[in-house]
């Protein structure tokens, strides 16, 4: 295992002013224009864009919680770790601001503990669950992953977590759930970002019933050894590591089992671009951004763009889930 320690973003690495313009634009057009002022309540968009050169007020703070007991594992032995740093500083979580380093700067007061997850719909009976109970599930270890953002750029993150599929059946769904759906919190005292109509919050998510038990899948919480940090999606997200990453729900506060497939925020936000499934497809391109190749985070000036994989390179342990399927339908 290869860790970087320092972020070594460079301009080549920036997500250009034209592209977040584009979201921007891409947001207004589906209906969910920002409000006049959005850029001076959560802080110069311009400038988040720009990882590797953010404020001094923005640059994030290692947590010193760390999480004992979990175990190592074989998933993605070798390879070369995005710096903490990077992970924890550009991010896209909109609740918190459009802008990559708006999250760390506006979520430092946000409050993931105490905490609780309603499990709802087609399951033996309704429950409630806390986060320290859903630490005893199972155990818990670290998975390091790719992670692959349909904006072009991708990362490689120590997450630390367990199998969605222990929690699945700690819920004991019935013979009619065939779909899981992931709620996030939306709280506008604690989320700048809810009070503005960026998106329809809350922000929800799903996955097809063996999606979310394929042992890739996982919740996680934590990340390099230790508790998220409030703007990766404390205390608790969603992690498919074969999608694209607007596919984690971050800060669950519910999962509901359902018979139909849940319409999803961003298949809201524009159904023509953002399907359900949102495999990684490096052969279906995105009206904005390129999805045959991504810029890795943290690689360095002179690294270039690298390959994007089908299903971000995991086509061994998921492809079978899509056999006879038209990828380009249902993208």
């Amino acid at each position: 295992m290869i860790i970087q320690t320092k972020s070594d973003i460079v301009p080549s690495e920036i997500t250009p002013k034209e592209v977040f313009d584009e979201r921007r634009k891409f947001l207004q057009q589906a209906g969910f224009g920002l409000l006049a002022g959005t850029t001076g309540l959560l802080g110069s968009s311009a400038h988040a864009a720009i990882p590797g050169n953010l404020s001094p007020q923005s640059k994030t703070i290692k947590s010193s919680l760390r999480l004992p007991g979990y175990s190592k594992t074989p998933y993605g032995a070798g390879e070369k770790l995005t710096a903490y740093d990077d992970v924890t500083s550009y991010n896209n979580y909109y609740e918190f601001g459009t802008g990559k380093d708006e999250p760390a700067l506006h979520s430092k007061l946000f409050k993931p503990q105490p905490w609780t997850v309603s499990i709802e719909g087609q399951i033996k009976k309704n429950k409630v669950i806390s986060i320290e109970d859903i630490y005893k599930l199972a155990p818990l270890e670290e998975r390091i992953y790719r992670m692959r953002c349909v904006e072009g750029w991708s990362m490689v993150i120590p997450w630390v977590g367990f199998s969605l599929s222990q929690l699945i059946k700690w819920a004991e769904p019935n013979a009619n759930a065939k779909y899981v759906e992931f709620i996030s919190l939306a709280d506008s005292q604690q989320m700048p970002g809810v009070n503005l109509p960026i998106l329809d919050w809350p922000y929800v998510e799903g996955l097809r019933m063996d999606e979310a038990m394929n042992p890739l899948t996982i919740m996680a919480v934590g990340l390099y050894g230790e508790a998220l940090p409030n703007q990766n999606g404390a205390p608790m997200r969603l992690v498919v590591p074969w999608k694209y990453g607007f596919k984690g729900a971050k800060a669950i506060v519910k999962i509901r089992f359902t018979d139909k497939m849940p319409i999803t925020t961003w298949m809201k936000a524009g159904p023509a671009e953002y399907g359900f499934y949102a495999n990684v497809n490096p052969q279906v391109e995105h009206p904005r951004w390129t999805q045959s190749s991504e810029k890795r985070i943290g690689a360095g000036l002179f690294a270039g763009r690298i390959k994007t994989q089908m299903f971000n390179g995991y086509t061994e342990q998921v492809g079978q889930m899509y056999a006879g399927m038209d990828l380009r339908k249902n993208f």
